[in-house]
């Protein structure tokens, strides 16, 4: 278990120090974290619901974050190139990450297109049905992709590898709320970039 939490700790370190420099970006974070937290709880109560939230908002911010706002060229505090950075990331970079996206954009036309999935749903009742089997199939596009990644690093790397990333993505909502709260607050008062420290590291690892 030691070794699990200290393997987790090292990802999320990673995560940050290469892909989260910008304010804008983490800001977006912390309200995708608020919103995920959020779905979390409706996930009990109506998944469907939840998967919307999640999907609609906390996805979207988090990803928009990522693609509009992070630095993409050379890391100087790192000292890395952005393709190096997306060569060795663990997760989803953002190679994987258009795929992903592609598929999810993809979910709502096709059941437009096809309400019943050719059989295997019930025609929906109207458009809040239709919204209904959008957020069932995003929630089973957002399994599957866990479940996928996680076979690919087995099979790249080890199982352990595996589970420790999705152990990540499943808590990142808590962690990111935590460890960007003070973005919004920082980038009202006019900065701009953060600055990561060894001071990070200690407190992912305390997480």
């Amino acid at each position: 278990m030691t070794g699990f939490r200290a393997q987790l700790a090292e990802q999320r370190w990673d995560d940050h120090r290469y892909y989260h420099h910008s304010l804008v970006n983490q800001s977006l974070h912390f309200v995708s974290a608020c919103t995920f937290l959020t779905a979390y709880v409706l996930l009990f109560i109506d998944p469907a619901v939840a998967s919307l939230l999640a999907w609609g908002v906390a996805m979207t911010s988090r990803q928009a974050g990522h693609f509009f706002f992070e630095p993409k060229g050379y890391d100087h505090v790192n000292k890395a190139t952005h393709e190096h950075k997306e060569e060795i990331k663990v997760g989803y970079n953002l190679a994987r990450k258009y795929v992903l996206m592609a598929i999810w954009g993809a979910i709502p036309v096709v059941l437009l297109i096809q309400p019943t999935l050719f059989g295997t749903l019930e025609y929906p009742d109207g458009f809040m049905g239709y919204l209904r089997h959008v957020g069932i199939g995003w929630l089973g596009l957002g399994v599957s992709a866990i479940f996928v990644r996680v076979m690919q690093l087995w099979v790249a790397r080890d199982l352990e590898t595996g589970l420790v990333w999705a152990t990540k993505i499943v808590t990142d909502p808590f962690n990111d709320f935590k460890m960007y709260k003070s973005a919004p607050r920082r980038l009202m008062k006019g900065e701009r970039m953060d600055h990561h420290d060894v001071d990070d590291f200690e407190d992912l690892k305390a997480a």
